[in-house]
Formats: C-alpha cells, structure tokens, sequence
C-alpha cells in the first residue's frame, strides 16, 4: 500500500483487462488509454497463434527477436515459425485519437471485421475478432482448474 493508505496502481508495465473497439472504415483500431502509455514508445503487431493478432512494446519485441534469430535455421519448424511472426510484422503508428492501422492481411488472418476484442497478456496485449474471442473465451473459462493443473506441472503454483 502507498504511504496514504491507497491501494497501489498496477506496474505501467503491465497489460490487464479486456475492451472492445470497433474498428473504422480503414482499418484502423483504438488501443486503450492504459495501453497506449507503454506501446507509445515503440511497438511491433503481428500474427500471433489462435487465430490473433499480438502487438508486443518495442523492448519485448527485440528480446523476442533475438531468440527466435538465435535458433537454428537448419529446422524446418524454426523456418517456418520464423516466417510466421516476421512476415507479418509491422510496426505500430498510433494517430492523434489512439489508434493503429492494421494492414488489411492482418485483419484477415485475425478474423476482423467491425469489432475487436483488445486484450491484456501482460507483457503483451492480443486483439482477437469478436466471433473468434467469442469462441475461445468460454473455452478457457471452462477448462480454468485443468489449465491450473497444467501448469502446475510446469512450475507455477497456483
């Protein structure tokens, strides 16, 4: 807690919650206030799995590429994934309202069209085409206990 009681504000680092926004006529896309404030500095949207759309902030971006670079070309599977992510790349130029353009093939592969879900994955934020994020949604509600389960079995204790 702050020194007057208060409880403390999230780390600005932080992406947490979920918003919808429509999407204008060309293509452009609002990202939250609280969003913005990190991915003003410098940010990267891509194709990311499930069918999305990732925006990671400048710095993320570069440790990210920098360890998909380092893995071993020789890979079919590092080929393929390396071609993925960075063919779909493009950097994140917000207008004087809060809003990024997405390339038209962006918006293809994310499924969207007048409204898409903006949502917070902490170090990075996803944007997912309503019906899309309406699908996967109840999904991962419902399967909460077995992912925590899941997981638990990789180190996170829940």
């Amino acid at each position: 807690m702050g020194t007057n009681g208060d409880n403390p504000q999230p780390s600005r680092k932080m992406f947490l919650g979920e918003f919808a926004h429509s999407l204008d006529s060309k293509g452009r896309l609002a990202i939250p206030a609280k969003f913005r404030m990190r991915l003003g500095e410098g940010a990267i949207v891509t194709r990311g799995l499930d069918g999305c759309l990732v925006i990671y902030p400048a710095q993320e971006w570069q440790e990210y590429a920098e360890k998909l670079d380092k893995l071993p070309s020789t890979q079919p599977d590092v080929r393929n994934y390396k071609r993925f992510i960075f063919s779909g790349a493009t950097e994140c130029e917000f207008d004087r309202q809060g809003r990024v353009l997405i390339p038209a093939f962006l918006r293809e592969y994310a499924g969207l069209d007048e409204t898409a879900v903006v949502v917070g994955q902490y170090s990075k934020v996803e944007i997912w085409g309503q019906a899309r994020w309406d699908a996967a949604r109840p999904k991962v509600e419902d399967d909460g206990e077995h992912i925590a389960e899941r997981l638990s079995s990789m180190g996170l204790d829940i």
